[in-house]
């Protein structure tokens, strides 16, 4: 005699639950969630991607921001294997600037490095890989450098500008609140004067579940998703055609965050974390660069160079950087007026790709310099 339709279907229902259950179960006794993020189909079924995975508006950039560190660089072209014998790496670092907000991945800083086709003397050919990442601060670049040196890199360049500076600025990234345990191992590694971030308290078994993490789980899964059409359309971030010009006409107010004039101090700028990625660099030579800066001739340009900074605490920081480099034997390039003013876009730091191309070929010359003089 068959079961009724409601017995089956209990049956059904009941199956699928202890299924369920079970598979949440060996998820939580084997924790794979850290391991998942380094299964990547990029470089593999589809090229890696130009720069690390950032977006708002994953339809239209065929991309999106996410947080595990892990699947973030096994999605970029840097992890697509072993390092060609006749490769010179340079690892760039930075923020929006450098990642390339408002560029496509062939106008970005290392697209514009690279198509130079720059060579040493020793017939190695400079590649550059672009590991900016938007926000500006030191500490969130200082994270991606940490990841960034298990790529046998040949030579950093790290480009900022004051606006990474300020202390009330290194933590502020999503990046960094998202990764708490790594960033407190930073602080304290390298005793660094930053408040560790809160950790999360003990999760309840519950929490550690497939449901519980779905949201981690289907970001992954949506970036593998999105390579096919990274793939076939080369697109990774949604361009408008318009968008508000960098502002000319500037605020009287000559505050520097909660800073106020005549000066800068030392004490206001987070040396410490630049000393503390040229050290953890060891033998790889880090080429700082001050990254060029929009110089309004609006109103009130006499108190501001432009939206970030007013001039007294500018100035004051580069010439702050200038006796630090000199004093700490960093290489350390100011490249602060390289482009003129009618090459930035929507910001005082963002780039039109011909201004992008004037401080590639800046930035080129300084690392044959430094590459040369390494050897």
């Amino acid at each position: 005699m068959k079961p009724s339709t409601s017995s089956f279907a209990l049956n059904v229902a009941l199956k699928a639950a202890l299924l369920f259950v079970l598979l949440n179960l060996a998820y939580i006794s084997t924790n794979p969630s850290s391991s998942l993020g380094r299964i990547s189909a990029y470089n593999h079924l589809f090229p890696g991607r130009h720069r690390l995975p950032y977006g708002d508006n994953p339809e239209r950039s065929y991309n999106l921001s996410l947080y595990n560190l892990d699947a973030m660089f096994a999605s970029h072209e840097i992890a697509a294997g072993e390092k060609p014998v006749d490769e010179y790496r340079i690892v760039i670092i930075g923020d929006s600037s450098t990642w390339g907000f408002l560029l496509s991945p062939h106008e970005t800083l290392t697209s514009q490095i690279n198509r130079g086709r720059y060579q040493l003397e020793d017939g190695r050919l400079l590649r550059a890989y672009n590991l900016g990442y938007p926000v500006m601060s030191l500490t969130k670049d200082l994270l991606i450098l940490v990841r960034a040196l298990r790529y046998e890199a040949d030579l950093i360049v790290w480009s900022f500008t004051l606006e990474s500076f300020p202390y009330n600025k290194q933590l502020f990234p999503p990046l960094l609140q998202n990764n708490p345990a790594v960033v407190n191992e930073l602080i304290s590694d390298h005793q660094l004067t930053l408040e560790p971030l809160a950790l999360q308290p003990s999760q309840p078994i519950w929490e550690r579940s497939i449901l519980a993490q779905r949201r981690d789980l289907a970001d992954v899964l949506r970036l593998q998703l999105y390579g096919v059409l990274w793939a076939a359309t080369g697109i990774d971030q949604d361009i408008p055609v318009e968008f508000p010009s960098r502002q000319e006409d500037l605020s009287a107010d000559s505050s520097f965050h909660d800073l106020q004039p005549p000066q800068l101090r030392e004490s206001d700028l987070a040396l410490e974390v630049i000393e503390a990625g040229v050290r953890l660099a060891s033998d790889i030579p880090v080429l700082l660069v001050n990254e060029p800066v929009f110089i309004s001739q609006g109103q009130n340009s006499d108190v501001r160079y432009n939206f970030y900074y007013p001039r007294w605490a500018y100035d004051d920081y580069r010439k702050i950087m200038t006796q630090q480099a000199a004093s700490r034997s960093w290489m350390y390039f100011d490249f602060w007026d390289a482009v003129p003013s009618q090459e930035f876009t929507n910001t005082a730091i963002h780039l039109t790709p011909t201004g992008t191309r004037m401080l590639a070929e800046s930035i080129a010359a300084a690392i044959l310099k430094v590459a040369e003089a390494s050897r």
